[in-house]
């Protein structure tokens, strides 16, 4: 089911069905592999949540390639907003030990900003916890659960996901310019207390990080066994994965080198998405570079402007005719303001292979001079854009609804009277409020 028709069915709770909020006990729906059984007042929201958890789950099996053998089942309870309790979160995973395995809980408040990532976020890590427990069935009661790691979480549910678009935007981005995390760094992070953009990063992280174990050597086994073990983990999180992972043995220029080439992979799944012409500009500019190096020699890299140092030697022939093969591919993602210019300089390769420089200079000067004519050309746009945005758009964009919710609930922590009238006005503010 779809994340539009998961809102249509919260929004015909909050209409209608806050009337009978105190009528009969909510029913319930069980999943179809029965794992999630689901209670709430409304059967169309029910069936929603099954269905996300079933999507959820075949994203995380099919990242493990493993068989549906669940042995605890998944309650969700969704309930409408409470006047005594209008502190409860939108999504919470309640996680106990019963002395006979675990119980897993999820409490869903159903509301006008219910956000359906953060549920598919929880039930994830319900399906992960129930996989990481399914042979400690003596776990005593009292004992901290070690749940599974943020970047797993992220990583599984951006690899199956339909936003791969700005995953890949931010990997290219860091990618491009050289400054990739490393793996015991970004293991370090939380992701918790980071910004949006740095969220979106993190999430970007987690996408390259699972790739890279899933497709190491005997990876998704390796990942089925790593969960099993986070029970008995050391406090060290890069210890512990690299004791289940070869991948990440070796020197630190070698991890780096693997990590670095996992990102990039990633950053190129998006290849039939158009780049922007910002993205064009800063990929042409990489992509116009000659590298020369004669056997057991430190290659040398030119730029395309500086041909005399270059057209003449043996080994450029080879270097040109693949920058040619090169500006063909990157055609086919391009802006389409810059198909004429990769023609030219197309052709201006084509003739440096051939060793001829008539002209060579007035037109690689004009067609510089292009390029920065559309860079300005789009900035202008760019700026008029983020100008009538903020200033003669008569709705708001919800791009910060995030943080200024954030800032409320700071700020009503802080303020909230806890008197029975003040609690009723609060509950009556936040439906009237929906």
């Amino acid at each position: 089911m779809s994340r539009s028709l998961f809102a249509f069915a919260c929004a015909v709770v909050v209409l209608i069905g806050a009337p009978f909020a105190t009528a009969a006990p909510p029913e319930r729906t069980v999943s179809t592999s029965r794992q999630f059984i689901v209670h709430g007042p409304e059967v169309r929201l029910r069936g929603a949540i099954c269905d996300i958890g079933e999507r959820t789950k075949r994203h995380a099996l099919a990242l493990l390639q493993d068989r549906d053998g669940w042995a605890t089942p998944i309650l969700v309870r969704a309930q409408l907003p409470q006047a005594n309790r209008p502190e409860l979160p939108r999504a919470h995973l309640h996680i106990s030990q019963t002395g006979f395995g675990l119980k897993l809980q999820l409490e869903l408040l159903i509301d006008g900003e219910l956000n359906a990532a953060a549920i598919e976020r929880e039930l994830l890590r319900a399906v992960f916890l129930e996989m990481i427990y399914r042979n400690e069935p003596n776990t005593p009661a009292g004992v901290v659960v070690v749940e599974p790691p943020d970047w797993l979480l992220d990583g599984t549910l951006a690899l199956a996901g339909e936003d791969t678009a700005t995953i890949a935007e931010a990997l290219a981005t860091v990618s491009l310019s050289g400054q990739v995390l490393p793996v015991p760094k970004f293991l370090r992070q939380r992701p918790g207390l980071l910004d949006s953009p740095s969220r979106t990063l993190y999430r970007a992280y987690s996408a390259a990080l699972v790739a890279l174990l899933r497709d190491s050597p005997d990876g998704r086994v390796r990942l089925r066994r790593f969960l099993a073990s986070l029970p008995h983990a050391p406090n060290d999180s890069f210890a512990h994965l690299q004791e289940h992972f070869p991948i990440l043995h070796g020197e630190a220029e070698q991890i780096q080198e693997a990590w670095i080439a996992s990102v990039a992979q990633v950053a190129r799944r998006e290849r039939f998405r158009l780049l922007s012409c910002g993205e064009t500009e800063r990929q042409l500019s990489e992509l116009l570079r000659v590298g020369l190096r004669k056997p057991g020699q430190v290659a040398v890299v030119y730029t395309l402007e500086e041909y005399p140092k270059f057209v003449d030697r043996a080994e450029a022939a080879a270097a040109l005719q693949l920058l040619t093969h090169q500006l063909l591919l990157f055609s086919a993602r391009s802006h389409p303001l810059y198909r004429p210019v990769l023609t030219e300089y197309q052709e201006i390769v084509a003739q440096l292979v051939r060793r001829r420089t008539r002209r060579l200079d007035q037109r690689l000067a004009e067609i510089r001079g292009t390029r920065e004519h559309i860079v300005r050309r789009m900035d202008a746009i760019d700026d008029y854009l983020n100008w009538f945005e903020a200033t003669q758009s008569r709705t708001a964009s919800g791009a910060f609804s995030e943080y200024m919710r954030a800032a409320e609930l700071a700020q009503e922590r802080q303020t909230r009277r806890r008197d029975p009238i003040s609690v009723y006005l609060d509950a009556l503010e936040s439906q009237f409020r929906n």
